[in-house]
């Protein structure tokens, strides 16, 4: 017997034998059980009007499935629980409503079963039986309650034109409409809302909301959404697809043309296959080259190699870039130079103010290849600071001889093969750089650059410098050989210009190989002129003004000079001009002005306060001005001597000296306690006395052999209490006998004096030459006094106390 429950009309309660409806008797095939068995579902849940099969795993669930198999009703609830079954799924993670289904042509293996199940009805659990596998549970069936009202009906039509809107954008739809129509007649609204539910890709949850909904409008209404989402996704799946064919059937299209336009053109021989084309193509090359004869029959063996291999092989791809490379090497192929020195005199001129002993040294290198009618075998090295114009000399050389000008830099090259090539061993081998350059300048004689020189790295993939032994000896450079190429090639007639800011770190037998050219520190007159005709005019040409609308005088570069840029090069210089044009441009566009002046007044508007100070040369007892020399230019070097106690001897040292001056340090001292009688200086004095030398900007490390006899000044002035000469700077290295040393950096030491304002100095007797060199307007109100030994220098330093007046040459 069955009853209804109270409390739901909707529930009907049952038993294993027999169920009624409130609608009347049920068939035989229609009774079903009021305890079911449960399996979990994780993907979506399982609708009263679906027929699917299923597949479980039987290690977990085949002994519920046996004992449902053996039951009379053979019917299974299907509950959708969200996860993957089989991962400690609980009786609470189960939900109240579920699918009854009865379950047909059970088929098990190993390890999966397999059935066909047919969606009955609804069910709510009333209570659990059995709470772990198999789980058992007592349910109440959920009967829809009949509704034949218009709103159900426009409905459930609204639902059939939905699915049959759907049906032509995905064909499988059309099966399930089918299966679903033998079955159930469309009018049935509530089937019609399951099986619509049932065929949407919708999340599990929203269906499991559909499956829990009971009253038909209600849950027609949330089925019709999901239909029509459906239809939009369909909708786009549909022109994905039909854009991808499109794409694809052009693309057929074309290749099977292409194809046969190729077997047309070669039926009718007015074409050939990729293979013969590029055979070809090489061969016309090498029908321009003047090829070695060795280079020839390596060439002529990979030609033949690539005319019997496959055009898909890996081997083909390496044999065609190989071929490539070793074709477009301009073997041979030389530009006509440009010899006449005074076109050379003009470039150079025009490019470049100042550096007037360089240019010089140039033109003689020109002159040379002039008359012996061609210009090779040298290779020139510009040494100094930086932005002082050694790459822009580079370029002016190639356009002084009308030459293709190609520059690379060395700075932190760590690898050999980056000089002479990979060989050929693996995928993506490469020719040096050298290959490289003479492929994209299309000659055998360009001007190549090598910059940075003094910056070549080593490490284990080998020593860059090393491997520029032989491209930089114009005895082993004629037969070059590229590990790539593996064959040899000329570099005599390419004029190679190597660039650094100090020699120290270029290895010796690297060095021996070059041409040194020194280029030292502009003075403030050469940097007003440079800046006036060439950095102020490009500066406003890139920031597009017109040289009236923005003026600067003379007056005002110097001051920059001497304020913001006192460094050897223009580098900074350049900056500090493009910040005065970029904050001008800004006052031009707020303000709306077309016309400006730098002036004194506003120059530290756009500048700010000077970096340096109109600075007073140091000057006291135990205190003399030396000069130095270093990678960014010359420097004036003050050093200090100073009394600490007369408890006992000693001497004490700072400032960062290297093991030089640290040695030229003692050397003074030295010199000076053995020779105080001589010097003047009292015998106790010495015995006692402790003295720190000090030179000042301990930061900066200082090492060089040039400070001795500005070391033994200092000393002496301290010992005696006397003040040395005003005005006056020294350089020199100094012996124990008293010998005085030439050094070098002569004319970035002069230039360093000038641009503190001292003009007078005492260099080495054999330095006289280097100070004649240089040019006059460097030496033009220079007082120079030279020393051989050290008795020369203290009678310029000291000349109250040896009673000799100033003597020396006034350069």
């Amino acid at each position: 017997m069955t009853d209804q429950d109270p409390n739901n009309p909707e529930v009907i309660s049952g038993d294993e034998d027999s169920q009624k409806t409130s609608t009347g008797l049920v068939l035989p095939h229609q009774v079903l059980p009021d305890k079911l068995y449960l399996i979990p579902v994780s993907n979506r849940p399982f609708f009263p009007a679906q027929v699917q099969p299923l597949v479980f795993s039987n290690q977990e669930w085949g002994e519920t499935l046996q004992r449902v198999g053996q039951s009379p009703h053979k019917a299974v609830g299907l509950s959708f629980v969200g996860r993957m079954p089989g991962t400690d799924v609980a009786p609470e993670d189960f939900p109240q409503v579920g699918c009854v289904v009865k379950i047909h042509n059970i088929i098990s293996d190993n390890d999966q079963v397999q059935f066909i199940a047919l969606g009955m009805q609804r069910f709510r659990i009333r209570q659990w039986l059995r709470r772990r596998p198999p789980y058992l549970v007592q349910v109440d069936y959920i009967n829809t309650p009949e509704d034949d009202s218009d709103e159900v009906k426009a409905y459930a039509l609204a639902l059939i034109q939905a699915i049959k809107e759907l049906i032509p954008l995905n064909p499988l739809y059309s099966e399930e409409l089918k299966n679903y129509l033998n079955r159930f007649s469309p009018k049935d609204p509530s089937p019609l809302a399951d099986f619509a539910a049932a065929i949407t890709t919708a999340p599990g949850q929203e269906l499991q909301e559909v499956l829990e909904t009971i009253p038909v409008q209600r849950r027609m209404e949330k089925v019709l959404v999901l239909i029509r989402k459906e239809q939009e996704v369909a909708r786009l799946q549909s022109e994905i697809n039909a854009e991808v064919n499109r794409k694809i059937s052009n693309h057929q299209r074309e290749f099977f043309l292409k194809e046969q336009l190729k077997v047309i053109q070669k039926e009718l021989g007015i074409s050939k296959d990729d293979r013969t084309a590029e055979i070809e193509q090489f061969e016309q090359r090498l029908e321009k080259l003047l090829v070695p004869e060795s280079a020839k029959r390596k060439m002529d063996d990979e030609l033949k190699k690539l005319s019997i291999l496959e055009t898909g092989s890996p081997e083909y791809a390496i044999c065609r870039n190989y071929l490539d490379w070793a074709t477009s090497v301009p073997w041979g192929l030389y530009s006509e130079d440009n010899l006449d020195l005074h076109h050379a005199r003009n470039v150079l001129n025009s490019d470049h103010d100042g550096l007037d002993d360089v240019k010089e040294r140039i033109v003689e290198f020109l002159a040379v290849g002039a008359y012996r009618k061609e210009v090779s075998g040298s290779i020139m090295l510009l040494v100094g600071p930086p932005g002082v114009g050694k790459t822009s000399i580079g370029k002016s050389v190639a356009r002084a001889l009308d030459r293709k000008f190609y520059r690379f830099s060395l700075g932190g090259m760590r690898d050999e093969a980056e000089i002479k090539g990979h060989r050929r061993t693996y995928i993506g081998a490469l020719p040096g750089k050298l290959v490289q350059a003479l492929k994209e300048v299309e000659v055998s004689n360009p001007v190549i650059m090598l910059d940075e020189i003094d910056k070549i790295g080593a490490s284990f993939r080998g020593d860059p410098a090393s491997a520029l032994l032989e491209v930089l000896d114009p005895e082993q450079n004629t037969e070059f050989l590229d590990h790539y190429l593996d064959m040899r090639i000329d570099l005599s007639k390419v004029l190679f210009i190597c660039t650094a800011n100090q020699l120290d770190t270029i290895p010796g037998p690297l060095l021996d190989r070059m041409d040194v050219i020194r280029l030292s520190g502009y003075i403030t007159e050469e940097k007003v002129a440079i800046a006036k005709n060439h950095l102020w005019p490009k500066q406003l040409d890139k920031a597009g003004l017109k040289k009236n609308q923005l003026k600067m005088s003379d007056t005002i570069f110097r001051k920059i000079i001497d304020g913001y840029a006192r460094e050897a090069g223009v580098r900074h210089f350049e900056k500090l001009l493009q910040k005065i044009i970029r904050k001008v441009v800004v006052k031009f566009l707020e303000n709306g002005e077309s016309k400006l002046t730098v002036s004194a007044k506003n120059l530290e508007d756009f500048l700010g306060a000077p970096y340096f100070r109109k600075e007073k040369t140091m000057e006291g007892i135990g205190i003399v001005t030396g000069l130095a020399w270093t990678a960014m230019g010359g420097a004036t070097l003050p050093v200090e001597a100073c009394l600490i106690h007369h408890q006992r001897a000693g001497f004490k040292l700072t400032g960062k000296l290297g093991e030089v001056m640290k040695e030229s340090a003692e050397i003074s001292y030295s010199y000076t306690t053995s020779n105080a009688k001589k010097l003047g200086i009292k015998e106790d004095f010495l015995k006692t006395a402790f003295i720190h030398l000090h030179v000042p900007e301990g930061a900066t490390p200082k090492d060089g052999p040039s400070a001795g006899i500005t070391m033994t000044t200092a000393l002496i002035s301290l010992a005696r209490g006397i003040k040395p000469l005003k005005n006056l700077a020294m350089t020199g290295e100094l012996t124990l006998t008293g010998k005085v040393l030439a050094v070098g950096g002569i004319r970035e030491k002069v230039i360093a004096a000038r641009r503190q304002g001292i003009m007078k100095l005492i260099l080495p007797e054999d330095n006289r030459r280097d100070f004649d060199e240089l040019p006059d307007y460097i030496r033009e109100g220079i007082s120079i006094h030279f020393a051989s030994q050290y008795d020369d220098v203290y009678k310029v330093a000291f000349p109250a106390t040896s009673g000799q007046q100033k003597r020396g040459k006034k350069g």
